[in-house]
């Protein structure tokens, strides 16, 4: 079972930026897709961004150029840089791991039951 803990959420201003980190408790390079979720209240979870491996990337919708996901596989840590933060990026966000290979992650979106392994997130607050 991959560990997953996020770090990195604090509170900014908007316009703001912040990176958040997730450490894996063993290497996901080939085994995984890591991901970053988000829950906002009485929204629900939606995706972020998705990174394979080999360095592609997928976004949902709304980042819209403002969110990079990264990773650094021989510390076994995913990033999430997020420029330009706005209130309505006020979340608990997660880290998670798939098993499906990108191509179904890109087909099918950044979805929550595709993910096998979960964080226990980290709280972003975007004050206006």
């Amino acid at each position: 079972q991959v560990q997953l803990t996020e770090s990195g959420g604090g509170s900014v201003q908007s316009g703001g930026s912040l990176t958040l980190s997730c450490a894996a408790s063993e290497n996901t390079n080939g085994s995984y897709r890591m991901a970053w979720f988000r829950l906002i209240p009485d929204q629900g979870r939606e995706g972020v961004a998705v990174i394979d491996s080999d360095g592609s990337t997928d976004y949902g919708d709304f980042v819209q150029g403002r969110f990079t996901i990264s990773q650094d596989n021989a510390k076994n840590i995913v990033y999430l840089q997020m420029n330009n933060l706005k209130p309505e990026d006020t979340a608990m966000y997660y880290c998670a791991a798939s098993r499906w290979p990108m191509t179904t992650l890109q087909a099918l979106g950044i979805v929550d039951s595709l993910f096998l392994y979960w964080g226990q997130g980290t709280q972003v607050t975007v004050s206006s």
